[in-house]
């Protein structure tokens, strides 16, 4: 039987991918069968519709409803031309030089068919995983190099020793997926396009560690998200992935999915621990480190959704084949997200080590606008703003690192020439006024008076003297504050003044005056 694969990302259904499902089905009939997918990351194409008749898939796109008449009396079923025809994905210049390992399967799979996850590699790892000792799976993971994939960068090996060593019976998997920081959306991609990967992944991950319960904290704002994940579990469950022994090993594990209320801040673990125990989101002091005493007291795997979906394919081919790739301490694949003034915006998984300049220039392909790259901020709303002259940065934490910026959660957002860069550096101190927990001063009242200083220094109110009461806030900010919320805040103020001085130097016209040295 011919199968027409059309997306249910959140993506692809915000520019009508639902309304060409329907219309495909009204067309083509019950003898064609229509499989709603995951995104295979290429935003510009969505809805990207596939079809495979025996031979490999044919994509088109981007379809709208309008066009599906033509399709299918172009020859859509045996693949024939049309002038929104691309040939094979795994063929396009975008899939073809990535390196996909976490997203494998996203675009590819029926994310709520077990059988299909199966199919395509899946619960390999688990299986692997539940052959050896939780010792030998936490000495694979270490073994890969897999850092936390939230935006710490924390060897994700030495946490889970850390949890498998702390004594006690009740230990916890919490997953973060509250994924806020703007440009950023592999989280809910993954979620959406490939759950049974991360369900996989808490699981060996509860197995490794001693844990029984596990907990997915998403954020509110992925409705969709959430629908799809709570059907996956409760597949999980009916196919013994989950419950009182999972694929049959005698070890229990049950998984809860809880819903933020918005608040940034629950992206930092211990705020997301507070929110999970059902208090205010607000940051817990360190130590005690989550890992000793984490939700509800008790030792605490806190790793992020890319993380975790990392996991099961590092268990199914060994760490010793994820650590081959990347660069330095930065092993194996990080999923970019490109947005912003991009012209092709997206999913890019490829090895740590691409430049900042391939991954804009390259697949991003420069500007939707037209107009010359300016600026990129990496790394979400706190990641620095890096100019074009640093675009050939590799990615690589300690390369950004070195030049006080960060990868994060591997969001990437393009700026043209147009952009006031001033106005972005008070957009961050704006933005941690919203988002602080309030829970210490240097956050709570910095970000505050963040926001007032840049503007009598656009203004160009005792223009100097601010901009040196600005660094010194700035300074205070990054080694008082109790978290990254506020700690972090400064890099794109500072990487604003340090590459964008000008723009802290315009006249009330808008005129610039001589920049400071």
């Amino acid at each position: 039987m011919t199968t027409v694969y059309v997306p249910r990302d959140s993506a692809a259904r915000s520019v009508g991918a639902d309304a060409v499902a329907d219309r495909l089905r009204e067309r083509l009939g019950p003898d064609v069968r229509i499989v709603r997918t995951g995104s295979r990351g290429m935003l510009w194409l969505e809805p990207l519709v596939e079809v495979d008749a025996g031979e490999g898939r044919v994509a088109y796109g981007p379809v709208t409803p309008a066009d599906v008449d033509g399709l299918v009396d172009a020859g859509l079923t045996t693949g024939g031309d049309h002038p929104l025809r691309h040939g094979a994905p795994e063929e396009l210049p975008w899939l073809r030089d990535q390196q996909r390992i976490t997203f494998a399967r996203v675009g590819v799979v029926d994310p709520l068919s077990l059988d299909d996850h199966r199919a395509h590699g899946g619960l390999a790892g688990l299986e692997r995983a539940l052959t050896m000792s939780p010792a030998e799976v936490v000495a694979e993971v270490t073994a890969s190099g897999l850092r936390g994939r939230g935006g710490a960068g924390f060897p994700a090996g030495i946490k889970w020793q850390t949890v498998l060593d702390a004594p006690g019976a009740v230990k916890y998997v919490a997953c973060n997926a509250d994924e806020g920081d703007s440009g950023t959306f592999a989280d809910r991609m993954l979620m959406e396009g490939d759950p049974f990967t991360l369900i996989e992944g808490m699981a060996i991950a509860a197995y490794a560690t001693g844990a029984h319960e596990g907990y997915v904290y998403l954020r509110s704002e992925y409705p969709a998200a959430a629908a799809t994940f709570r059907t996956a579990v409760d597949l999980a469950y009916a196919g013994g992935l989950l419950g009182a022994s999972v694929l049959g090993s005698g070890h229990a594990f049950d998984l809860h999915l809880r819903m933020g209320a918005g608040a940034y801040i629950c992206g930092e673990e211990t705020s997301m621990l507070e929110s999970l125990e059902g208090k205010r989101g607000e940051i817990r002091a360190k130590p005690p480190i989550p890992a000793l005493k984490g939700l509800f007291g008790k030792p605490t795997v806190v790793n992020n959704v890319l993380t975790l979906g990392t996991v099961p394919m590092i268990l199914a081919h060994g760490g010793a084949a994820y650590a081959e790739l990347g660069v330095g301490r930065s092993r194996g694949t990080q999923v970019f997200q490109l947005a912003g003034n991009v012209a092709q915006g997206g999913i890019v998984e490829t090895a740590f080590g691409v430049t900042l300049r391939e991954l804009v220039e390259g697949w991003g392909g420069g500007t939707a606008s037209g107009r010359p790259v300016r600026a990129v901020q990496v790394g979400g709303p706190l990641g620095a703003y890096l100019p074009v002259e640093q675009l050939d940065l590799p990615m690589d934490y300690e390369a950004f690192a070195e030049v006080g910026a960060m990868v994060g959660h591997g969001g990437i957002v393009v700026f043209d020439d147009t952009v006031d860069m001033a106005a972005q550096a008070r957009f961050a101190m704006e933005f941690c006024a919203e988002e602080s927990c309030g829970k210490c001063t240097p956050c709570r009242v910095g970000s505050v008076r963040g926001v007032e200083v840049i503007d009598r220094i656009v203004a160009g109110t005792d223009r100097d003297a601010n901009l040196v009461v600005l660094e010194d806030l700035c300074e205070v900010m990054t080694d008082g504050s109790l978290c990254a919320m506020g700690g972090l805040t400064p890099m794109p103020v500072r990487s604003a003044l340090r590459h964008f001085p000008d723009d802290f130097h315009r006249t009330p016209t808008g005129e610039y005056t001589e920049a400071r040295a």
